[in-house]
């Protein structure tokens, strides 16, 4: 009878935290300690692809034999990168710029297992259309949802739904932050079938 490896999710990210129990399958979770910054002239997809391998390598070269998931996401307004807003002034910046606007949200997974050389990755892009919003509209969703650890200043699986127009994905959850259809398909390919008993 084979032995199902240790899974390990390289993140800090609750929200990945929570897709990832949708799986029922055990996990274990660990800071990756990686410098997030961008390098310069890096596209917003670059940048997500990179995070997110490095995060995977970064857990995975001190637990080699497990099968350890890095994710990064970063949105996307014309080329630029747009992050995590950290503060209310910010993420009414942030949310003026987007208003009217398609938003493409990035959200790159790697699925290492150092033990057997398994690697590998893929980018999933999220494309989200963002309604003309009203400066009061901006003003009670961020009161409201206060969702300043979120990369673009909302949350479509809560109220920022009402801020958007339209979101176009075939892999719904990347726009949380881990796109689970992905992300199951790289897991049997290391080893690991969450629909196995």
């Amino acid at each position: 009878m084979s032995t199902r490896p240790r899974l390990i999710l390289a993140s800090t990210s609750r929200y990945r935290r929570e897709l990832l129990e949708r799986l029922r399958l055990p996990f274990d979770v660990m800071a990756p300690d990686v410098d997030e910054s961008p390098h310069a002239g890096e596209t917003p997809a670059a940048l997500s692809e990179r995070l997110a391998r490095a995060k995977a390598l970064a857990v995975a070269g001190r637990h080699p034999e497990a099968v350890v998931i890095g994710s990064d996401q970063v949105a996307d307004l014309g080329g630029a990168p747009i992050g995590k807003p950290g503060s209310h002034e910010r993420a009414v910046e942030q949310l003026r710029a987007m208003r009217g606007r398609a938003v493409v949200f990035h959200t790159a997974v790697t699925v290492v297992r150092l033990a057997t050389g398994h690697e590998r990755s893929v980018r999933v892009p999220v494309t989200v259309r963002l309604r003309d919003l009203s400066d009061a509209e901006i003003e009670h969703y961020l009161r409201t949802e206060q969702p300043y650890d979120c990369a673009g200043s909302a949350k479509a699986e809560t109220l920022g739904i009402a801020l958007l127009e339209a979101i176009e994905s075939d892999d719904p959850t990347a726009l949380v932050g881990l796109p689970l259809i992905r992300t199951s398909a790289m897991l049997r390919e290391a080893g690991i079938d969450p629909l196995a008993p």
